[in-house]
């Protein structure tokens, strides 16, 4: 069986948007199939490896995938992708037969709305924590414990604590495949006060406003595709909130898909 992006289209399609299975042709590699799922949706997180399933696989991490093979399973790696999980991998038929197989499941995550700060009871809201909720993250941090004093002395500027933060926790990849996280801030518009710290696939710019020696208090410009600088009073991690979350944002996420995640580029080492 040769297998395209479109062939793939086409097996996904006869899944559905909600759980379903399908065993695939005994001349499939497996790992051709990976292969193309990793291109298409990142770096996939392990289910089920020689027969052992990760003992800490759960909801959260995909386990509703391994409902229709059972004990079944030989080799399971798995995907998030909006309300979705996808699969992939071999598992034992009816038969005991070890054959390649293509899985769908529903993915649930809560998803909070974003709220303004609390002005009055003079709290803020940790935005940090809110985003690994809108996204279901589960995973341990992918770059924990960075040292970023060679990167701020290169730079010659403390950097936004939520951006460290928010590197150190999702490491390289994009929010629904679409919004790169830059793992340090591009230098290309230094000039004109800004640093940009992340980008979409429109070729839209995230940055901040270097303005005043607090770098937690830098506001997010937008530099869009045509030149148009639109400025934020946001600051990083509430700025990625709610895009994702509000559908009349002017950069919003929102309109494409109900739940969110994030694709990771790197496999953890």
């Amino acid at each position: 069986m040769e297998l395209t992006q479109a062939r793939v289209n086409d097996l996904l399609d006869r899944l559905g948007p909600e759980n379903g299975h399908l065993f695939l042709p005994d001349d499939l590699d497996p790992q051709d199939l990976t292969d193309l799922l990793d291109g298409r949706y990142g770096a996939p997180r392990t289910l089920v490896l020689d027969g052992f399933t990760d003992p800490t696989a759960d909801e959260s991490r995909g386990a509703a995938l391994l409902v229709p093979f059972g004990d079944r399973a030989v080799t399971i790696r798995a995907w998030a992708y909006g309300d979705q999980w996808v699969g992939t991998g071999t598992a034992r038929d009816g038969a005991g037969i070890e054959r390649p197989v293509l899985v769908v499941a529903r993915r649930e995550v809560p998803q909070p709305p974003a709220p303004a700060r609390d002005e009055d009871a003079g709290v803020d809201v940790d935005w940090m924590e809110r985003l690994t909720r809108i996204t279901g993250w589960s995973e341990p941090a992918r770059r924990p414990g960075l040292d970023w004093s060679q990167t701020e002395s290169r730079l010659g500027t403390p950097l936004p604590g939520d951006y460290k933060r928010m590197v150190e926790t999702f490491g390289e990849g994009a929010f629904d495949g679409y919004l790169d996280l830059n793992q340090e801030p591009w230098t290309h518009y230094r000039d004109e006060g800004l640093l940009i710290w992340a980008g979409t696939e429109h070729e839209d710019l995230y940055c901040w406003r270097t303005d005043g020696d607090d770098p937690d208090r830098w506001p997010v410009v937008v530099r869009s595709f045509d030149g148009e600088d639109v400025p934020f009073a946001y600051r990083t991690a509430e700025f990625v909130c709610r895009v994702l979350t509000e559908p009349h944002h002017r950069f919003t996420m929102a309109h494409y898909f109900d739940t969110h995640w994030f694709m990771n580029y790197r496999e953890r080492g």
